[in-house]
């Protein structure tokens, strides 16, 4: 691997990666070399993903952290658990997220608020509690994992557009006050991917063919497509890149 790629001997904290696209990027990060912490909320099944993607990587390369990412006192110690436990924090990729679809005007705004926290605001606990580690350090790279519907809307998912459209600015945000201090942080806004969790969507053939004619490249998105950049950002290889979030998406919001 080139050495503007290399991640070895860096470690990296990954939100929500019991499976998906979470599960997906750590193990993109892993293979660049980095020592990677799995998070999510149900300690079962973390485990079960540390244990399946333990087998393939040289012993204490994969950990995993249970905690809740929106709550900033769990936050606070999940990274301090990555970093007296695992080692200096230098990679966090804030992919937590769910999804609630209900027309707004039947929308509880107890839903509302759950998306945001999730979505949103969980990326500005975590994103803060690892940037006060790597701030003295003068280093580490943030990538918020965004969405086509940073940009773009439909119809039932309120308060995920919302949230999706503010985690870019909040992308910019941390920009524009860490990046000063050695600090890197940018979004990444996958299309629509087929995952175990779109398969619903990819089995429905009316929405399928919607996508595949929406889309310039034709076809639905992989996780792997999202490998590369992820292991880019997170690399010296984007050195000089700050505030962005990087549309991998087919086309998808190019066109009309």
């Amino acid at each position: 691997m080139s050495g503007l790629f290399d991640l070895t001997g860096r470690t990296a904290l990954v939100t929500g990666s019991s499976r998906g696209i979470g599960n997906a990027l750590a193990r993109a990060l892993a293979d660049a070399g980095a020592t990677v912490v799995l998070n999510g909320i149900n300690p079962e099944r973390l485990k079960a993903a540390e244990a399946a993607m333990a087998a393939d990587y040289p012993p204490g390369r994969i950990a995993s952290c249970a905690f809740d990412v929106t709550s900033d006192t769990e936050a606070a110690r999940g990274i301090a658990w990555v970093e007296d436990t695992i080692g200096p924090l230098e990679i966090l990729v804030n992919n937590a997220g769910i999804q609630h679809r209900v027309p707004m005007l039947e929308l509880d705004v107890v839903d509302w608020e759950r998306v945001i926290a999730t979505d949103l605001t969980s990326a500005f606990l975590v994103g803060r509690e690892a940037a006060r580690r790597m701030i003295p350090r003068g280093r580490g790279k943030i990538i918020n994992i965004c969405s086509v519907q940073t940009d773009l809307a439909r119809p039932t998912i309120a308060p995920y557009v919302a949230a999706k459209g503010g985690l870019r600015n909040l992308t910019r945000a941390m920009t524009a006050e860490w990046a000063g201090s050695g600090l890197q942080i940018n979004g990444i806004a996958p299309g629509y991917i087929h995952t175990e969790m779109t398969q619903n969507l990819v089995d429905d053939e009316q929405f399928n063919a919607w996508i595949l004619g929406r889309t310039p490249a034709h076809r639905w998105g992989t996780v792997q497509d999202l490998a590369g950049p992820a292991v880019w950002l997170a690399s010296d290889g984007s050195n000089f890149v700050n505030g962005q979030t990087i549309f991998i998406d087919g086309g998808m919001t190019v066109v009309v």
